[in-house]
């Protein structure tokens, strides 16, 4: 649990402070600091776009594309347990003798997809299950890498409006809608008495009507969780 609740989102007063840390820092993609060992350097924005990290311009151009490249990247994408570059980079994706290093704006896994599900007979047309079946797709892998969505245990952050859905324990817990499917998905809250200015309480979803937890909190940083307020 320790490790689930680092710090891993760096805070807006420091986000300069962070960059300008990072771009002290010295590195050779691709350098050999030990025998049999590479180390790369990457970068993924809040839109779940993935870029070597010294990448001057970073749009849909230069961002990695190749969804199998992706899907085996992200699989294997865990907190950064080495030694090195542990500030900087909190993320890693080993891959052999390859040390790939991560860094990211918000959350390294990023929901940037809706896979659903069909819930109806193929003959009837009647709905089988009242279970949400559909899946979230990681990170532009299409159906390559996802997760069941689980409706009940999203939560939305009232002062900066980002979402967030349960995410592999290996990555901090917690994974970032991106912002069109968080519009998208943003219709279907239904608000408490304190109305915008509190995190939503329900969720309505394909006839559903799902009380939220809310229990990624604790997974959260304390500048996150002062925007959730009173809630535990």
């Amino acid at each position: 649990m320790m490790m689930l609740s680092r710090n891993i989102r760096i805070s807006a007063g420091f986000r300069a402070l962070y960059r300008q840390s990072v771009r002290c820092i010295s590195y050779v993609q691709g350098q050999s600091p030990e025998p049999k060992v590479r180390e790369y350097f990457y970068y993924i924005d809040h839109q779940g776009q993935l870029f070597m990290d010294d990448t001057k311009v970073k749009n849909f151009i230069t961002c990695f594309k190749d969804t199998k490249f992706l899907a085996f990247f992200f699989k294997r994408l865990k907190i950064n347990n080495k030694e090195r570059y542990i500030e900087q980079f909190p993320y890693l994706s080993p891959c052999g003798v390859e040390r790939n290093f991560i860094r990211c704006d918000d959350r390294p896994i990023v929901f940037t997809q809706i896979l659903e599900h069909d819930n109806t007979s193929p003959d009837k047309g009647e709905e089988t299950s009242s279970e949400c079946l559909d899946r979230l797709s990681c990170n532009f892998t299409g159906d390559k890498y996802t997760i069941p969505m689980e409706p009940e245990k999203i939560c939305m952050l009232p002062r900066s409006g980002r979402i967030y859905h349960p995410a592999p324990g290996k990555t901090g817990g917690v994974g970032l809608i991106k912002s069109s499917v968080a519009i998208e998905l943003s219709k279907h809250f239904e608000f408490g008495e304190a109305g915008e200015y509190a995190p939503p309480t329900h969720f309505n979803w394909k006839g559903q009507r799902y009380t939220l937890t809310n229990e990624l909190v604790e997974l959260m940083t304390d500048e996150e969780r002062g925007e959730i307020g009173t809630l535990p």
